[in-house]
């Protein structure tokens, strides 16, 4: 019989892990005259292969991204520096009304591939096709194709997070 773990616990023993920061970004055309930008802040990502390239991301069900990502399979990763954790804290917030003032300040640029805005000064950047969603839990992991990968800035350490809470390696 399995046995349930509690859920602080649980929160509590996985904040130790040490993740990147990534802004997943995607242009859903289907909103307005011009469509509207959505950007969520992950820390859940990771290579899947090296041949083909892929990549996974994990979404919470029912959020914007994911309603989006469920018709529009084309989207973009930008690894965040350690100069961009205000962008991640901004695209971290929850219940927000609209993505499209997240964007107002913030200098991007639009995927040649995805459509979706990449960030500049990111670390590296990944234009991705989804090739799989995988309910698991309260997330839906997306499993896709990267179908062009760039590392435009070498500048700056990557952002992290660890216990909480934005961090830089030293």
């Amino acid at each position: 019989m399995a046995q349930t773990v509690d859920t602080d616990a649980f929160r509590a023993a996985m904040t130790r892990l040490s993740a990147g920061v990534v802004l997943i970004t995607a242009h859903d055309p289907d909103d307005g005259p011009r469509g509207e930008d959505v950007g969520m802040t992950a820390t859940a990502f990771m290579s899947v292969s090296l041949e083909p390239p892929m990549v996974l991301v994990s979404i919470r069900t029912g959020s914007r991204m994911d309603e989006l990502l469920e018709r529009q399979p084309r989207w973009a990763a930008s690894v965040l520096s350690e100069s961009q954790r205000h962008i991640a804290g901004r695209f971290a917030l929850r219940g927000r009304i609209s993505d499209r003032l997240l964007f107002e300040d913030i200098s991007y640029y639009r995927g040649e591939h995805s459509g979706a805005p990449i960030l500049g000064g990111a670390l590296s950047i990944l234009e991705c096709e989804t090739a799989q969603r995988v309910p698991a839990g309260d997330h839906v992991l997306v499993v896709a194709r990267v179908i062009a990968a760039r590392t435009p800035s070498a500048d700056g350490g990557p952002l992290t997070y660890f216990r909480g809470r934005y961090r830089f390696l030293r």
